[in-house]
């Protein structure tokens, strides 16, 4: 399973005049509160213990996607990415959480849920828990709002959808990651073995090796992106190829979003590597499909 990318908190610009005080962060920080608040997200599940999943009640079965607002310590969002290991869940509050280990699909990070929000993979599923007080009516409606008009309409979904659609009509797709391991196993390849990661766009990591990835990341798609995809969209876009300036727009919007702190980019690579058999393995994989092909299986 992917290690989630830790964000960095001083990334971004906490000085602003519409984030709270700082007689406010004092007080989120207190130890006090964030027992308060552990003892309450206990206590709702509790109540819940007799049910299949005492975590949330809503009728999600296969999330992949999920935000916590206003995570605090991250007790829930934690419980939930234990519960869904193949989801990625996102805690946002508007300081760091204080502790250190999360499971490896649980991503903290720090984020005005009141401003205009740069999430461009849908939720199946956004939870709040214990903000009462927390905004004004009118924030509130805004909060709801921006839950219920959540979108992906993005530059970078939109470009990376489109070359995927020029690459199938092209006949050379783009899904090389999905597929390698199935061709080497189908050229004959044994003891295959493959590595996942995430590559951050960007230098928004706290690590300090994925940070400079994210940097060197960055550059690789602003330098390479107009070529292959202005050769792309021009020559196989679908329905029909794109003019020059219809790439361009696309890809000064792709850009805007590569420049937003708050937009966390990262795309997933995977090695793939393995050996050919030995010449005794060669002949009992071959003896083992003969006997597979008699069984009538």
């Amino acid at each position: 399973m992917d290690i989630s990318i830790e964000i960095d908190p001083d990334y971004y610009d906490l000085q602003r005049d519409d984030y709270a005080d700082t007689d406010f962060a004092s007080c989120t920080s207190d130890e006090q509160q964030f027992e308060s608040l552990e003892a309450g997200h206990l206590l709702c599940i509790l109540l819940d213990a007799h049910t299949e999943n005492p975590l949330f009640q809503a009728p999600v079965k296969d999330p992949k996607q999920i935000l916590d607002i206003g995570t605090g310590r991250g007790n829930w969002a934690i419980d939930t990415a234990d519960m869904f290991p193949n989801t990625t869940v996102r805690g946002v509050d508007l300081f760091p959480p204080p502790g250190d280990w999360l499971p490896p699909n649980c991503i903290m990070e720090v984020d005005d849920v009141l401003q205009e929000w740069t999430w461009r993979q849908p939720f199946d599923l956004i939870h709040i828990l214990q903000l009462i007080g927390a905004f004004t009516p009118v924030e509130w409606d805004g909060l709801f709002s921006q839950c219920y008009n959540m979108s992906t309409d993005s530059s970078m979904v939109q470009f990376t959808e489109a070359v995927f659609r020029a690459g199938q009509e092209w006949d050379h797709p783009l899904d090389t990651l999905d597929t390698m391991r199935a061709a080497m196993e189908k050229a004959g390849f044994v003891d295959i073995h493959e590595k996942r990661y995430r590559w951050p766009v960007g230098p928004w990591a706290r690590d300090p090796t994925l940070k400079e990835a994210g940097r060197l990341h960055y550059h690789q798609w602003t330098a390479g992106m107009e070529g292959w995809g202005m050769y792309l969209l021009t020559k196989f876009g679908v329905p029909t190829p794109w003019t020059k300036e219809e790439v361009q727009v696309l890809l000064a919007g792709v850009r805007k979003e590569l420049q937003n702190p708050h937009v966390h980019m990262w795309q997933y690579a995977r090695r793939v590597w393995g050996r050919k058999p030995m010449a005794e393995e060669d002949v009992k994989v071959k003896s083992e499909a003969v006997v597979i092909g008699d069984s009538g299986i």
